[in-house]
């Protein structure tokens, strides 16, 4: 993030708080070093910030939340892994003492040939989580890893490294998903995912929601248990934060899924708190309340996602937005959309857009993000340029009356930032750039237009937008707006409502999209089917029905 030229002279604590965690915004004397805290409460590199647990005494099967693998790279993955013998709990069952955590990476699911092996620490600062950066393995090939303390040891999980960087694979088959409401439905989606062939999925976004669960799950309607009260609140705090992901870990789908592929994760607002833009929040509260409330749950989110050491959170501030390759085939810059954005114009909402959307002071990047965005296009090899992030980028009409409301909170509210992030695609010469999107809880597949107000403009890229696994609840194939849509948006070529995934095959000659669907969420054990299939050629941009 850009510092801010303009920010005042405080004391000198302050200021050194200040520069930590690179806030545009003052801070008072009280919200600044409870901020700063977030920063530096944390165990060093090599160092014991807590006594040590002998891990016999943990009585009970402390792998409750399941093992995660990310952000593949050549020759090196990402394994993570929480210890929780009571998830439900806030301690999560162990004491406020480091545990120390063996593991394994094997070429085989037996474990008869070890790759690679060796020990973490799992820190209470951290909640007792693990990341390990596992380095020296093969490039493109899959790994079969697992965890051990004391008498326990974990579920398999089987990973991937990506190719090499000179390597030019045939094919890359990814799944995207977004949007999982605890409490509106089951996770059945990722029950489906978990069995598919994939080399990874990306996560866009709403990983968990910040609402209250009741004590009977919301439409998951549960009559054999009840969860506990703590859950039945907004999540404020970074107790709440951390107990909301330890109730979403236990979802048995979800945890095949992870088990099943390596995962790339990026969010979108209730993360943290819905349609919240920068560090401006959704309702009125100071400035410093809100900081804090998102750097609770940054900090929870790295402590719960599959994420490497640079994206780890100071205060307020991570750096999300990265970058990763699949040889020559497919170039990712996955995208972060909520910590940099102006503030939405005209209130947010579905609104008319006037000159406050065109104004291009404002941003939905930050100017940092995008220019590395930019820089990035210009040097890159790939075939495919693929970009990971939340809301929707392509026009979206609402009405067909003109001029039309569009959202306010997606890129139709940010159209200078779009504009520059299309003339800058088109200065590097991206021949094949693929947009991947969550947020709306349907799927979509546009074609993207030089020109949304011309249908007979140049298509230059195409964008997929994956549902939700649960949010909207069960959904429809053809919500009440879809001849709406349809015919308002002539660049929209697929449009479903029900919940999901979309599975995405990157080859030399084209890329192929499948919608996959289930008809219901609000109870378990609904089978998936293909919504649609759609195709789009390299070097051809734009979607035809497979």
């Amino acid at each position: 993030m850009t510092p801010d030229a303009r920010r005042p002279e405080h004391t000198p604590a302050l200021r050194a708080a200040a520069r930590h965690l690179g806030r545009r915004r003052f801070l008072t004397a009280t919200g600044a070093a409870a901020a700063l805290a977030f920063a530096v409460g944390l165990p060093a590199a090599g160092t014991a910030a807590a006594a040590e647990l002998d891990p016999a005494r943990i009585t009970d099967d402390p792998f409750t939340l399941g093992v995660a693998s990310g952000d593949p790279q050549p020759g090196s993955v990402l394994l993570w892994t929480r210890l929780a013998p009571a998830p439900y709990q806030p301690d999560g069952g162990l004491p406020a003492e480091r545990v120390l955590v063996h593991w394994e990476v094997a070429h085989d699911e037996n474990f008869r040939r070890i790759a690679r092996r060796g020990t973490a620490f799992a820190h209470p600062e951290f909640h007792h989580t693990v990341h390990v950066e596992v380095s020296h393995l093969a490039p493109g090939r899959p790994y079969h890893y697992r965890f051990r303390t004391g008498a326990w040891t974990s579920e398999t999980g089987r990973t991937r490294t990506a190719p090499a960087p000179g390597d030019s694979p045939a094919a890359l088959r990814l799944a995207a998903v977004s949007c999982q409401a605890y409490h509106d439905g089951y996770f059945t989606a990722y029950g489906h995912l978990a069995q598919e062939d994939l080399d990874a999925v990306l996560h866009l976004g709403d990983y968990l929601y910040e609402y209250a669960v009741n004590a009977t799950g919301g439409s998951r309607a549960y009559t054999d248990r009840t969860l506990p009260a703590h859950f039945n609140r907004e999540t404020m705090t970074l107790e709440d934060y951390r107990l909301r992901y330890a109730l979403y870990k236990t979802d048995p789908d979800l945890r095949a899924a992870h088990a099943a592929h390596p995962f790339v994760v990026t969010w979108d607002d209730h993360e943290t708190e819905n349609n919240y833009a920068g560090d401006t929040p959704e309702n009125s509260v100071p400035p410093e309340e809100f900081l804090l409330r998102r750097a609770s749950a940054y900090r929870a989110y790295w402590e719960n996602q599959p994420l490497r050491r640079p994206q780890r959170p100071q205060g307020p501030d991570m750096r999300l937005y990265r970058r990763l390759h699949w040889g020559d085939l497919a170039q990712f810059d996955i995208l972060d959309t909520r910590q940099y954005r102006s503030d939405q114009a005209y209130g947010d909402g579905a609104r008319v857009p006037g000159p406050e959307a065109d104004d291009p002071a404002r941003t939905m990047t930050g100017e940092t993000q995008e220019r590395w965005l930019l820089d990035g296009w210009r040097t890159s090899r790939a075939l495919w340029n693929v970009v990971p992030q939340q809301v929707v980028f392509s026009q979206r009409k609402f009405d067909l009356t003109e001029p039309s409301r569009v959202s306010m909170d997606a890129w139709d509210g940010y159209r200078a930032s779009r504009r520059r992030v299309l003339q800058g695609a088109q200065a590097a010469g991206v021949e094949n750039l693929m947009v991947l999107t969550g947020d709306v809880h349907v799927g979509y597949g546009f074609d993207i237009k030089a020109d949304f107000d011309d249908p007979a403009s140049r298509t230059v890229g195409t964008e997929i937008v994956a549902t939700s696994v649960s949010s909207g609840r069960d959904g429809s194939d053809r919500p009440a707006n879809w001849d709406t849509y349809m015919t308002a948006n002539p660049h929209l070529r697929f449009y479903n409502g029900r919940r999901g995934y979309v599975t995405v095959e990157l080859g030399r000659e084209l890329a192929r999209a499948d919608f996959r669907t289930v008809p219901y969420v609000t109870r378990p054990g609904a089978p998936v089917t293909t919504a649609g299939s759609y195709v789009t050629k390299a070097g051809e941009p734009g979607l035809e029905p497979a």
